[in-house]
């Protein structure tokens, strides 16, 4: 009886309930917006992101209308457009340095000869990540030269344009950073491969 209740309760409230209408995720500001951050970085949330993110740089724009910013000009939508794919570029050289950094040894402790195959290899899944991160940091590089300053800025946008301006003078340089993270790969790799995984 109970059982035939809550199955009538649950029919009555399928009925009632108004139809889900799905849409086509089509354009970069879409797949833009399903990017977030999340408190713990687990590698599955991180590539997530990474996909909505590469997704965005190759989809079109949307309509000036629906953009992220109001567009009072053709020159301002295309700052805008060089703005998005910089930040964009930006937002993937972070997420690759991230993710890859959970793969990084920072240290060969000794005790750690007898796994020193599996620690070669989450090295060179570490460096394999910030040479990715090191391809985006150049392409936010090219398109924040693109991105001309213009006397108007874009309010809701100012966050980008701030980024621009620090890549523009180098006090934001993820090169110097990426750089680090390789030479220290080299070494710890180095300093693996010099150990006989059978002397402990």
């Amino acid at each position: 009886m109970k059982r035939t209740a809550a199955l009538l309760c649950a029919g009555l409230f399928l009925l009632q309930s108004p139809p889900a209408h799905p849409y086509r995720i089509l354009y970069a500001e879409q797949f833009y917006r399903l990017f977030h951050l999340h408190y713990y970085r687990y590698p599955e949330r991180t590539a997530e992101n990474i996909s909505y993110l590469e997704r965005a740089l190759r989809s079109d724009f949307a309509n000036p209308l629906y953009a992220l910013a109001r567009i009072p000009d053709a020159k301002h939508w295309e700052r805008y457009r060089y703005l998005f794919a910089m930040h964009v570029n930006l937002k993937l050289t972070e997420l690759y340095l991230s993710w890859g950094g959970g793969y990084q040894k920072m240290t060969a402790f000794f005790y750690n000869a007898p796994w020193r195959r599996e620690n070669l290899e989450s090295l060179d899944r570490a460096e394999e990540l910030f040479r990715h991160a090191l391809l985006y940091w150049e392409e936010a590089r090219v398109w924040s030269k693109k991105a001309r300053p213009l006397p108007y800025h874009m309010e809701e946008i100012q966050f980008w344009e701030d980024e621009n301006h620090r890549i523009e003078t180098g006090e934001l340089d993820y090169r110097d950073i990426i750089d680090g993270h390789l030479r220290k790969v080299a070494r710890v790799r180095a300093e693996f491969q010099a150990m006989d995984e059978k002397t402990y």
